[in-house]
C-alpha cells in the first residue's frame, strides 16, 4: 500500500522454522515455480504437510529444468529495528557458481524497486544478505482492513546478475504480528437496558472491543471489574473467531428497588505482556416488554455492483412483534459492532428496514461488507440479523504499469550497447488491475517491430529484454510503448514508455561498393601511373568510421596505394609478355579501438602492344621424309609463336624460294610436297619460311628449312653368288666337318638397315649335313660325309633384308656334288636337270646309276662330256670376250652405289634419255619381254610353272647410303615442336607422314632364276611403288620385282618354243607398259 512494495494476502502456508534463538524468527519456504509464469491463487498454495511428497517431486522437476524464475519466502516480525538480519539469498538459493562459466562482472544481487518506493528491507549487492532498514515494518499499516484469518505479505523482486547466471527471485516476507496495539471499546461508556422481568440466565450482548492485532495478540478475554451479584459476563466465540461478550442476569431484577447498575468491563489480548483497556458498563432496568421482534431472515446475503449509484436499494429486512401497541412498533438500526467505513457506505430506514447505498462503493477497497441490523420494539433486548453485502466488480479500473529498471537509468533513459547479447534484461514490468476476474485479467504487450520483447516472469510480471541484435547504424534510439489491457467489456488499457538509447560499437567493417575491381592498362606504361581511386564506406560513426587503405600481402612489387585517399598507382613499366594479369587485394581498415577490416580483389589486365616479332621454335628445321611420300603428303610442321596477344599474335606463314616444290599452310605451318620424291635424283631441299604477324605495324621473322629424302625399302636382295641355278660345287668326300664348302652372296640396292642381309637354308638340307652362316653366307659341312651322302645335294637358300616394317627376300638354288672327282659331267648335268624339274618342297632323289655301274654308260658319258666340254669352252670363251669389259664396269659401279644392274647398251641409252628428260617415276614406261612355258597336265609339274618378265628398258638407280647413326646438327630429335607432332619407331628424328592415297598391298614370293653366265639379276625397281595399309610412314609391303638377263642367243618374238631347262618361281614387275611374250631357247 502506498509505495511500500507489494503486499499480498494468502492463507497461512506450512512453514519450516530455521535458525532459532534469535530475537525474532526467520522462516522461509523456497518454492520453485514452473519456467513459464503461473497464476497464483489462495486455493492453490500448500495446504498441509500431508502433500510433502508431491511438493518434493515438484521441487526436483523444477531443478532439472533449471528454472531461472524463483520465489523465496521469509517470515519477519513487524517493528524490527534497523539492520536486523533476515536471511542470505546466496546461501538460501544455494547459488554455486560454475567455474566453466565466464562472468562478465562479479555476482550481484540487485533489488528491483519502483521509483519512489519506501524500502522496508535492504539486500547487500555482493553477499545477498537481507536486513531491515530504518523504515519500520508496521503490519497494521501494510495490511489495514485485513481480516484476522488473512496473512500479510510484503513482496520485492531481486535480480541475480550478471546475465550469464541471471535469475529473477521474488521474495515474499510474511509479516508476523506483534502485540503493539491494545484492544479498545468504541465508547468509554456502554449503556444497556434490561427489562425488569428478565428471567435469570438471560443474556444480553455487550458491544465488542476492537484490536488491530491478530491471532494471539488479538482480543482473548473480557471480564467485569467491580461487578455486582445481579450480573455476570460470558464470552461467545463466533465461527469467524470473533469473541462477543454477553451480560448474564444472575438474579431477579426489580426496577423499583434499583433501576441502574454501574460496572466496569475490561478487555485483554493474548500478547506477552498482554494489553488491556476498560469501559464503564451502565445497566438500566426498564419496564417490561415481554416480546421481542423476530426477523423473517436472520442471515441475508446480497450482491451489489460497485458502481451502484447513491440511494440504490440493497435489501429490505422484515421483522414482526407479537406485542401490541407501542410495544409492537419495530425500529431498525445498525449495531455498534459494524465498522465506521461500512456505516458510512450504507443507510437503513428505521421504520421499513430498507438498506440503501449511502456513499459510492469500491470493491477494490472493501469487497465485502457485514451489516448487523437490530430490530427493537422499545424493549431492552433487540433482535439481531446479519446482512452480508458482496460488492461485485465492474470494469472501472484501468490497468497500471509499474516499471522497475534492472539497468541503471541515465537521465531517465536506458543506455544499451549495440553489442548487448540476446536476452539482455532491461527492466521488470509489473501490470496490475484492481478489478476482479476477467476485468482484472491483464495482458501486456509491446510494439512488434522493435528488437525487444516482454518475457513472462511471474503472474502479471514481465521482463523487458532484447529479442534481436541491436544495430546503432540502423536505429540509434527506441521509445518502447508498453501497453497493458484488461479483459473487461469494454477493454480498458494503459501504456507506458521506456526510452532506450543505443551506444555505438565498432561492429561494422568497411565495405567496398563491389567485391572485385577490374582494371586494364597498356603495356610499356609510364611509371607512377594512377590506376583508380579505391573507396570504401563504414556504417559506424566517429573514429570507428575512419578508414585507412593498404595493399594486401599478395600485392606484387611496383604497386602502391595512398593510405588516406585510396589512390592506387603502378610504379614500374609493365610488360604483358612477362605477366599479363595481376591479382591482389586492397585492405580497408577502420580506426576503431578494435579495428575491423575488409578487402577487395583488384584484377589488372595488361593490354598488348605489338612489340614482339614472331619466333620460330628453331632457327633451322631439318625434316626427313621417305622417298615414297605421296603427293601432298605431310612433310612436317613448322611451329612459330608470338609473345603478343590478339591480332598481334596472329601469324601467317609463307615459303620463299622453294620453286613451288612445296606448299605450307599459312596458319598451321604444315608443309606438304607439291612434287614426288626420288632420293636417287635429289636427296635434299632447302628453302626459307617467312612468318608475319597481323599487328598494325607487322613484324617479320625467317627460318631455314631443309628436307632430307630418306631411303625406303623398295629393292629386293639380288644373288651374285651362285652365278646360276644350274651351277654346282664339288664337295670331296674327304672334306672334314666344319669346312666351308661354298658361299652365297647377295646385294641390295637400298641403304642402311634396308640393305642389311641375312641368309638361311629353307630347304634341301633335311639331314642337316650343311649349314649356312647368316651373316657371311658361308655354307659349312656339319657332319662327316658318309657313303650314303654321295651325290647331288640341292640347297634352297633364302636371303632377306632387315628393312622395316617388312623385309624383302629372294631365293636361289645351291647344288653341291659330293664325290671325290667329277668323273662324269653328263651325269651331273642330268642330275641338275632333275633338280630343276623337282618342286622346291621335295627332295632331289638319289641316282639309280653310278659312274662305275656300266662301262658302256661311262663311254657314252665320256663322249658326251667331251663334246659338251668343247662346245662349252667355245661358248664361254666367246661370251667372256664379248662381255668382259661391260661386266667389269657393272661390278665396279655396284660397289660404289650399292646397286646391281644389267650392263647392256640398251640400258645405257635409256639412262641417258632419262637424265635428259628427268621424268617422274610414275611416268616411266617399262617394256617387258615375257618368257612363258606351256605346262603339261602331269601333276608333278604343278609347281614349276612360271613366267619370266624381262624388262627391255630399266632405269639406272642411284640410291645413296644414309648413316642412321648420324643426326644433323641443325635438327634436334627432342625438339618440342616436332616431337609433339610426330612419332616413329625408326632411328630417324620423329615425324609422322600420312600417305595421301593408300594402295592395296601386293605380296609376291620370289625365287631368283640365275642365268648360266651370271648376267641375270633380281631386284626391286627403284621406281616401283610400294603401298601399305599401315599408318607408319615406313610401312612398306613386299615390292613387285623385275628381273633381267641377257641371253647369248637371239630372241625370237614371233615363234614359241619349249624352254629348256625350265625356270622355277615367278619373277614379276610393275609398270604401265605393255608386255611382249617370247620364248627363248637356252
Amino acid at each position: 500500500m502506498g509505495g511500500l512494495g507489494n503486499v499480498l494476502l494468502a492463507p497461512p502456508p506450512t512453514m519450516m522454522s530455521i535458525g532459532g534463538g534469535e530475537e525474532f524468527r526467520v522462516i522461509f519456504i523456497e518454492k520453485f515455480k514452473n519456467c513459464s509464469p503461473y497464476t497464483r491463487s489462495s486455493s492453490t498454495l500448500i495446504m498441509d504437510l500431508a502433500s510433502e511428497a508431491h511438493a518434493l517431486l515438484l521441487l526436483l522437476s523444477c531443478l532439472v529444468l533449471l528454472c531461472w524464475a524463483q520465489e523465496k519466502e521469509y517470515t519477519v516480525k513487524e517493528e524490527q529495528p534497523e539492520n536486523m538480519r533476515i536471511g542470505n539469498l546466496r546461501k538460501d538459493l544455494d547459488l554455486a557458481l560454475d567455474p566453466n562459466i565466464k562472468l562478465s562482472s562479479p555476482l550481484q544481487f540487485k533489488p528491483v524497486y519502483k521509483t519512489g518506493d519506501v524500502q522496508l528491507v535492504r539486500v547487500e549487492a555482493n553477499t545477498g544478505e537481507i536486513f531491515t532498514t530504518a523504515n519500520r515494518i508496521d503490519r497494521e499499516k501494510l495490511c489495514s482492513g485485513i481480516f484476522a484469518e488473512k496473512q500479510c505479505f510484503y513482496e520485492i523482486e531481486v535480480a541475480v546478475l550478471p546475465d550469464e547466471i541471471f535469475r529473477l527471485v521474488k521474495i515474499r516476507f510474511l509479516i508476523e504480528d506483534i502485540n503493539d496495539n491494545a484492544p479498545l471499546f468504541q465508547s468509554t461508556v456502554i449503556n444497556i437496558s434490561i427489562p425488569e422481568n428478565t428471567a435469570i440466565n438471560n443474556r444480553y450482548p455487550v458491544p465488542s472491543a476492537f484490536d488491530p492485532d491478530v491471532g494471539i495478540n488479538g482480543i482473548q478475554h473480557y471480564e467485569l471489574v467491580k461487578s455486582v451479584s445481579e450480573f455476570g459476563l460470558d464470552i461467545i466465540e463466533t465461527p469467524e473467531g470473533d469473541k462477543w461478550p454477553q451480560l448474564i442476569v444472575q438474579q431477579s431484577l426489580d426496577r423499583e428497588v434499583k433501576d441502574t447498575f454501574v460496572m466496569k468491563i475490561k478487555v485483554e489480548d493474548g500478547g506477552t505482556p498482554p494489553k488491556s483497556s476498560t469501559a464503564i458498563l451502565q445497566v438500566t432496568v426498564s419496564d417490561v416488554n415481554d416480546n421481542r421482534p423476530v426477523f423473517k431472515d436472520s442471515e441475508v446475503e446480497v450482491s451489489v455492483p460497485e458502481n451502484a449509484p447513491t440511494g440504490t436499494s440493497v435489501t429490505q429486512l422484515h421483522a414482526t412483534d407479537a406485542d401490541l401497541g407501542s410495544n409492537a412498533q419495530i425500529h431498525f438500526s445498525f449495531s455498534n459492532q459494524i465498522s465506521p467505513a461500512t456505516r458510512r457506505h450504507f443507510a437503513i430506514d428505521s421504520n421499513t428496514g430498507l438498506i440503501t447505498v449511502r456513499q459510492p462503493l469500491d470493491r477494490e477497497v472493501t469487497p465485502v461488507h457485514k451489516l448487523i441490523v437490530l430490530a427493537s420494539d422499545g424493549s431492552a433486548t433487540p433482535s439481531r440479523a446479519t446482512v452480508t453485502v458482496n460488492v461485485t466488480d465492474v470494469n472501472d479500473n484501468v490497468p497500471s504499469i509499474d516499471t522497475r529498471y534492472i539497468i541503471n537509468l541515465v537521465n531517465g533513459t536506458v543506455l544499451l550497447s549495440e553489442n548487448a547479447p540476446l536476452n539482455t534484461k532491461i527492466a521488470l514490468i509489473t501490470v496490475t488491475d484492481k478489478d476482479a476476474d476477467l476485468n482484472g485479467k491483464v495482458t501486456c504487450y509491446t510494439d512488434p517491430d522493435v528488437p525487444f520483447r516482454l518475457k513472462p516472469a511471474f503472474n502479471n510480471q514481465f521482463l523487458l529484454e532484447t529479442a534481436a541484435p541491436l544495430d546503432y547504424e540502423t536505429t540509434r534510439e527506441y521509445a518502447i510503448k508498453i501497453v497493458a489491457s484488461d479483459s473487461g467489456n469494454p477493454h480498458l488499457n494503459t501504456s507506458a514508455m521506456v526510452l532506450i538509447k543505443i551506444k555505438d560499437e565498432n561492429d561494422n567493417v568497411p565495405i567496398f561498393p563491389q567485391p572485385e575491381i577490374q582494371l586494364s592498362i597498356p603495356e610499356n606504361n609510364d611509371p607512377s601511373t594512377q590506376l583508380i581511386k579505391v573507396s570504401a564506406t563504414d556504417a559506424d560513426s566517429g573514429q570507428n568510421a575512419e578508414i585507412i587503405y593498404t595493399l594486401g600481402p599478395d600485392a606484387p612489387d611496383g604497386f602502391s596505394i595512398d593510405r588516406r585517399s585510396g589512390i592506387l598507382s603502378v610504379n614500374k613499366r609493365l610488360d604483358r609478355e612477362k605477366q599479363e594479369k595481376y591479382t591482389f587485394t586492397v585492405i580497408a581498415r577502420d580506426n576503431g579501438s578494435t579495428s575491423l577490416q575488409s578487402n577487395v580483389t583488384v584484377r589488372l589486365i595488361v593490354q598488348d602492344l605489338n612489340d614482339n616479332s614472331p619466333a620460330f621454335t628453331h632457327p633451322e628445321y631439318n625434316f626427313y621424309v621417305p622417298e615414297n611420300l605421296p603427293l601432298y603428303g605431310t612433310v612436317g610442321l613448322i611451329t612459330v609463336t608470338d609473345a603478343d596477344a590478339g591480332d598481334n599474335a596472329v601469324v601467317t606463314l609463307s615459303i620463299l624460294n622453294a620453286k613451288d616444290n612445296f606448299i605450307i599452310d599459312p596458319k598451321t605451318g604444315v608443309i606438304k610436297p607439291n612434287i614426288t620424291f626420288d632420293r636417287e635424283q635429289q636427296s635434299s631441299y632447302t628453302f626459307m619460311v617467312k612468318a608475319v604477324d597481323a599487328g598494325q605495324k607487322p613484324t617479320t621473322s625467317y627460318a631455314k628449312v631443309t628436307i632430307n629424302v630418306v631411303d625406303v625399302n623398295d629393292n629386293r636382295p639380288v644373288f651374285v653368288i651362285p652365278s646360276s641355278n644350274y651351277s654346282y660345287d664339288l664337295v670331296p668326300s674327304s672334306t672334314s666337318p666344319g669346312s666351308v664348302v661354298t658361299r652365297v652372296f647377295a646385294i641390295d640396292n637400298d641403304t642402311g638397315m634396308n640393305a642389311e642381309l641375312q641368309y638361311n637354308i629353307i630347304g634341301g638340307s633335311q639331314k642337316g649335313l650343311f649349314s649356312i652362316d647368316r651373316a657371311t653366307g658361308n655354307i659349312t659341312l656339319q657332319e662327316k660325309i658318309a657313303a650314303a651322302d654321295q651325290g647331288l645335294h640341292r640347297l634352297v637358300v633364302e636371303v632377306r633384308d632387315l628393312g622395316q616394317p617388312e623385309s624383302l627376300h629372294a631365293i636361289a638354288l645351291v647344288h653341291l656334288f659330293v664325290n671325290e672327282t667329277v668323273s662324269n659331267a653328263t651325269y651331273i648335268q642330268e642330275q641338275l636337270r632333275k633338280s630343276m624339274e623337282t618342286p622346291l618342297d621335295r627332295t632331289v632323289g638319289e641316282s639309280d646309276v653310278t659312274p662305275q655301274a656300266n662301262g658302256y654308260v661311262i663311254v657314252v658319258i665320256a663322249i658326251i662330256a667331251g663334246t659338251m666340254t668343247v662346245i662349252l669352252v667355245i661358248f664361254v670363251t666367246a661370251l667372256v670376250r664379248c662381255r668382259q669389259t661391260p661386266r667389269h664396269k657393272v661390278v665396279q659401279k655396284g660397289k660404289q652405289s650399292g646397286e646391281w644392274v644389267s650392263p647392256n647398251q640398251e640400258n645405257r641409252q635409256i639412262k641417258k634419255k632419262k637424265k635428259k628428260k628427268k621424268r617422274s617415276p610414275k611416268s616411266l614406261l617399262l617394256n617387258f619381254v615375257t618368257i612363258e612355258e606351256s605346262k603339261p597336265d602331269d601333276p608333278t609339274h604343278e609347281h614349276i610353272n612360271g613366267k619370266l618378265d624381262l624388262p627391255v628398258e630399266l632405269e639406272e638407280q642411284t640410291m645413296g647410303k644414309y648413316n642412321w647413326a648420324t643426326t644433323p646438327t641443325t635438327f634436334k630429335p627432342d625438339s618440342p615442336d616436332l616431337a609433339k607432332h610426330y612419332k616413329s619407331a625408326s632411328p630417324q628424328p620423329t615425324f609422322q607422314i600420312k600417305p595421301e592415297t593408300p594402295v592395296a598391298p601386293k605380296k609376291h614370293h620370289v625365287i631368283q632364276e640365275l642365268p648360266l653366265d651370271n648376267t641375270f639379276v633380281v631386284g626391286c625397281d627403284s621406281l616401283s611403288k610400294c603401298s601399305s595399309t599401315s599408318s607408319d610412314p615406313y610401312s612398306v609391303s613386299e615390292c613387285s620385282c623385275q628381273g633381267s638377263f641377257k641371253t647369248p642367243g637371239q630372241i625370237h618374238t614371233r615363234q614359241e618354243t619349249a624352254l629348256k631347262p625350265p625356270l622355277y618361281g615367278t619373277l614379276c614387275g610393275t609398270g604401265t607398259t605393255r608386255s611382249q611374250r617370247i620364248k627363248i631357247n637356252l
